[in-house]
């Protein structure tokens, strides 16, 4: 059966909890949470959710609060108007909360299909599955209500897409910060990618079913929000080299409330509903960012880069993948360790000339980057990505020079951007996210290495392209795996 034309789009409209199991309160999305901390570090006002939402030009509309999921069919009904629902889910979301979530539908007179329900016990966001997913939706035109977080999210985002149909989302942990973002990120043809495809229409985040998700969930999706802290970083770097503008609003989306949403990493292990509330808005904050930018850069450096390459290298540890956020965790204190040893180094001490005349041109950068990928499944990704950033001398003897003219303004804006590693690695303990990478089967060689690779496999420019144009990664990883390795808390 062919799919019938999706629903015309409602009005934009915004819920937000004041904690309270009984009271709501519903405002313009422009006017939410006006008593809200006013500012970051560099004096940008914060965005409040509502604001955010406002800013996103995908997502309609988002309930956030405690027993919430009983507001599904009036959300629902609001968006698609006359639609059909057909939960989404796996085995164990369906028990938190699509039984849950069908209920509320029932109850609030929405028809429904029977239940899609993933089976596979390894499930995880892979192509083979957006196809299961998408040949079951064109026998119908119901309305894909996911119940899950990252990688049934990014499965139906996908899905949906193919159908040229929009979908309600209903959030399970607050493991990452997908939920909200444009695009899923998806093993397509042997290499982790985000492929084009809408945010959802609608957002529910029960912050009761949240707060009761597995701890280490809970941990992934802190973790997840920490590495905005390196992602600022890196586009503070960019633009400061002339390489990518920031985009104030999305900054201030993401970075504005960031270091209240990772204020009570303790209290979010132990589920208190304050805290998990406040790390749910983090994740559905950074998801607006990249609508309005339609890209992950402002919620994504290169600490998602390491991710992405051990992702692309099939990693696993005691029989599975490590979660996205486990991986983004250790990388996000890796990449600190970097910026720590960059931050030691004098631009003013650069040879220009010298750095210059060893730059490969691109038929040598090409050579070198087949040989480094040879044996993998994604030689060809690295190849197009480091050739598509590649610079010639001319640009990077232009830039080098305006590095050292900008360099101390740039230190002092970086070090109050970035947490320390010790602290960023007390964080990520008291969450319960790894701090070492053997946690997650990762050895020290292998990071090593992965600082060289994962800068091959994305041109977007953060600070291992800082670390490459300089010659400093050399002298850094010397540092960051001396005897007193900042990687192993030594400072």
């Amino acid at each position: 059966m062919k799919p019938k034309p999706a629903a015309p789009r409602a009005a934009k409209t915004s819920h937000m909890s004041n904690m309270s199991n009984q009271s709501e309160k519903t405002f313009p999305a422009a006017d939410a949470d006006a008593g809200a901390p006013a500012r970051d570090l560099f004096g940008i006002p914060r965005v409040a959710l509502g604001e955010a939402l406002a800013a996103a030009s995908e997502t309609k509309a988002l309930v956030v609060g405690r027993g919430c999921i009983g507001q599904a069919a009036s959300l629902f009904g609001a968006q698609f108007p006359g639609g059909r629902a057909v939960i989404v889910a796996d085995k164990n979301t369906m028990r938190a909360a699509g039984g849950a979530l069908r209920s509320a539908l029932a109850a609030g007179g929405i028809p429904q299909l029977e239940p899609f329900i993933f089976t596979d016990p390894n499930l995880y966001a892979e192509y083979k599955y957006v196809e299961q997913l998408t040949a079951s939706l064109k026998t119908h035109d119901a309305i894909p209500v996911v119940a899950g977080s990252g990688a049934i999210n990014d499965l139906v985002k996908r899905s949906a897409h193919e159908c040229a149909r929009p979908y309600f989302c209903a959030a399970t942990a607050a493991s990452m910060d997908g939920y909200t973002a444009f695009g899923a990120s998806i093993t397509y043809r042997n290499a982790k990618q985000t492929l084009e495809c809408p945010a959802p229409r609608a957002v529910l985040a029960d912050i009761d079913v949240i707060k009761d998700a597995p701890p280490e969930m809970t941990a992934s999706g802190y973790a997840d929000l920490l590495a905005k802290v390196t992602a600022g970083a890196d586009w503070i770097l960019a633009d400061a080299l002339g390489e990518e503008r920031i985009d104030t609003k999305a900054w201030a989306i993401v970075q504005g409330g960031l270091r209240d949403a990772l204020a009570r990493p303790a209290e979010a292990r132990n589920g208190d509903a304050a805290a998990i509330h406040a790390l749910t808005e983090g994740l559905m904050l950074g998801g607006f960012a990249m609508q309005r930018t339609r890209s992950s850069r402002p919620a994504s450096g290169a600490e998602h880069q390491f991710s992405h390459l051990w992702d692309m290298e099939h990693h696993t540890h005691n029989g599975a993948a490590p979660s996205h956020g486990f991986k983004v965790g250790v990388a996000t204190l890796a990449v600190t360790a970097l910026y720590e040893q960059l931050l030691g180094m004098d631009a003013a001490g650069i040879d220009i000339d010298a750095a210059c005349a060893r730059w490969p041109d691109a038929r040598t950068i090409e050579a070198r980057t087949a040989a480094m990928f040879a044996s993998s499944d994604f030689k060809e990704t690295a190849l197009r990505e480091t050739l598509a950033k590649h610079i010639t001398t001319d640009a990077l003897r232009a830039q080098l020079e305006r590095l050292k003219i900008a360099w101390p303004d740039l230190r002092v804006k970086l070090r109050r951007q970035l947490f320390p590693a010790g602290e960023t690695r007390r964080r990520l303990r008291e969450v319960g996210a790894p701090v070492e990478p053997e946690q997650i089967g990762i050895t020290r060689a292998r990071l090593r290495e992965s600082f060289t690779k994962a800068f091959h496999i994305r041109r977007r420019f953060t600070v291992l392209d800082l670390a490459v144009r300089t010659g400093w990664l050399a002298p850094a990883l010397e540092g960051i795996f001396g005897k007193a390795s900042p990687l192993d808390g030594a400072t």
